[in-house]
């Protein structure tokens, strides 16, 4: 029986994986996507327009 108790961690964990990847790949794209990435995007435009000029054309 030890070797039960040696593979039962190893299979678990390897289906909780599999399960996290699925989760990850099903909620790629669909209805969301659009807002997500307007939401990243706006994120961008913040952090770009905080960025001090370099001062580095003149």
């Amino acid at each position: 029986m030890d070797y039960v108790s040696a593979l039962l961690p190893p299979v678990v964990m390897a289906a909780l994986f599999i399960g996290v990847i699925r989760v990850i790949v099903k909620t790629q794209g669909g209805a969301n996507k659009t807002k997500e990435d307007a939401a990243v995007d706006a994120a961008h435009a913040r952090m770009e327009g905080a960025r001090p000029s370099t001062g580095a054309d003149g």
